[in-house]
C-alpha cells in the first residue's frame, strides 16, 4: 500500500487545517502574554482568544478555563487533596488519575462486565467517606463505553463531595456538556481533537481552587504557573472551535463506519468479540479480539499491510500486561491479550475502513490456518 491508513484516532488526531493555521500565526507572534506591551497584549489576545472558544466547546465560562500541558497534567492538577479528604476512582480510568495524583491513597470503584462504572458500589463507599472526590472519564478510550456521569454526579453531590470527569475522549464524539453533566472539573486534550500535542485544559467550577502542581508565576490565575505555550493554545482554540461546529455530523459520519468495520468483523470472523458491544459507546471506537489471536502478532500484521491500529491504550502500548481495563471488566486473561483497539476519526473514509477490512481478512485466514495446524498436530 502506497499510503498507510491512520486508525489510531484515540491516541491522537490528525492536526485540523484550522488548528495548523493558527499555530503558524501564533508563531510569528513574540510577545509574553504576561507583558504590558503592545506584543505582550497580542499574545494574550490570542490566549484568552482560545480560552473562549474552549470553553465554548463544553459550555463552559471562560474564566474555568485552566490551560495545562496536557490531559495528563490537567488530571493530575484536579486529583489535589485540597479538593477532597478522600479519592473515588473507577478501576478502568487512566493511569494518570489511578495513580492518585497528590493523594496518598485510592478506593477503586468495580465497573460491569460491560466496562460501565458500578453506582451500586460507588453509592456504598460515598457512604460516611469524608469530602470525597470522585473522578471519572466520560468515556473509556480503550473499549469507547460512555460512563453514566450525571447520574453519578447525584450520587457524589448527595454526599458532600466533587466529582472530576475526565472527558479527553468525548469532545467531537459526543455532548460534552460541563453544566449538563453537573461536573465540577473536567479534563481536555488538545490532541484529541485536531489541536497540537502538548496542550490541553482542567475546567474548574467557580469557587473552586485546586492547588497548584508547582509554584512560580501567577499564571492561568495562580492555577498553572509558568509562561503559557501560546502557539499550541491558539491551535488548541482553532480545533474547539471547529468541533464545535462540525461534531454532530462527524460523529455520525463515524458511527457508520465503524458499524460497517463491526459487521465486517464478524463475516469475516463470526467468534469475534466486540468488547461493550450494546452499551452506548463513542462513535469511532472498537476494540475486539479472537480467541488465538495476540495483540501484538495482530498490530505488527496490520501495520505491515499498512494499517495503523493499537493494542490499547497509547500509554500501555508495548507493555505484555494485558489491558487494565479488561482485567476490570473480568475478561479471560488469553481474550484481553489478543484485544486490538481501532479507533476512526472525521477524516477516515469508507476506502479506510475497506482496507481495513482486507487486511483483517488475510490476517484472520492466517490465524485459522495455525489453529487448523495446531489441531493436527495435538
Amino acid at each position: 500500500m502506497s499510503e498507510h491508513v491512520y486508525l489510531d484516532w484515540n491516541a491522537t488526531g490528525k492536526l485540523r487545517p484550522q488548528a495548523h493555521a493558527a499555530v503558524v500565526a501564533a508563531l510569528d507572534v513574540t510577545g509574553n502574554p504576561s507583558s504590558i506591551h503592545a506584543a505582550g497584549r497580542a499574545a494574550r489576545r490570542l490566549v484568552e482568544a482560545a480560552r473562549e472558544q474552549v470553553a465554548a466547546l463544553v459550555g463552559a465560562k471562560p474564566r474555568q478555563v485552566v490551560f495545562t500541558s496536557g490531559g495528563t497534567e490537567a488530571n493530575a492538577l484536579a486529583l489535589s487533596p485540597s479538593l477532597g479528604g478522600a479519592l473515588l476512582v473507577s478501576a478502568i480510568e487512566h493511569p494518570s488519575v489511578r495513580s492518585g495524583g497528590r493523594f496518598p491513597a485510592v478506593t477503586e470503584l468495580a465497573v460491569t462486565p460491560d466496562g460501565i462504572v458500578d453506582l451500586a458500589p460507588l453509592a456504598t463507599s460515598l457512604a460516611g467517606c469524608p469530602r470525597p472526590l470522585v473522578s471519572l472519564m466520560l468515556a473509556n478510550n480503550e473499549t469507547g463505553v460512555v460512563q453514566p456521569i450525571y447520574e453519578a454526579a447525584r450520587l457524589v453531590h448527595a454526599a458532600g463531595g466533587l466529582l472530576h470527569v475526565d472527558s479527553v475522549q468525548g469532545p467531537g464524539r459526543i455532548a460534552c456538556d460541563f453544566k449538563a453533566l453537573d461536573a465540577d472539573l473536567m479534563t481536555l486534550s488538545g490532541h484529541k481533537i485536531g489541536g497540537p500535542q502538548g496542550v490541553g485544559a482542567l475546567i474548574v467550577r467557580e469557587g473552586l481552587n485546586p492547588a497548584p502542581l508547582t509554584r512560580g508565576g501567577g499564571q492561568e490565575r495562580g492555577a498553572r504557573p509558568g509562561t503559557e505555550n501560546v502557539a499550541a493554545i491558539a491551535g488548541f482554540g482553532a480545533a474547539a472551535a471547529a468541533v464545535a461546529h462540525a461534531w454532530k455530523d462527524e460523529a455520525a459520519h463515524m458511527a457508520g463506519l465503524r458499524d460497517t468495520l463491526e459487521a465486517g468483523l464478524k463475516a469475516v470472523a463470526p467468534e469475534v468479540v466486540i468488547f461493550g458491544a450494546g452499551q452506548p459507546r463513542l462513535p469511532n471506537t472498537t476494540l475486539f479480539a479472537v480467541p488465538g489471536m495476540k495483540a501484538e502478532t495482530a498490530v505488527i500484521a496490520f501495520d505491515l499491510d499498512g494499517v495503523a491500529v493499537s493494542s490499547g491504550a497509547a500509554c500501555s502500548s508495548g507493555k505484555v500486561s494485558p489491558s487494565h481495563v479488561l482485567a476490570a471488566m473480568g475478561i479471560e486473561l488469553k481474550l484481553a491479550q489478543g484485544a486490538v483497539r481501532v479507533s476512526l476519526g472525521h477524516t477516515t473514509t469508507a476506502r479506510d475502513v475497506e482496507s481495513f477490512l482486507n487486511a483483517w481478512a488475510k490476517l484472520s485466514e492466517g490465524l485459522y490456518k495455525s489453529k487448523k495446524q495446531t489441531d493436527i498436530a495435538a
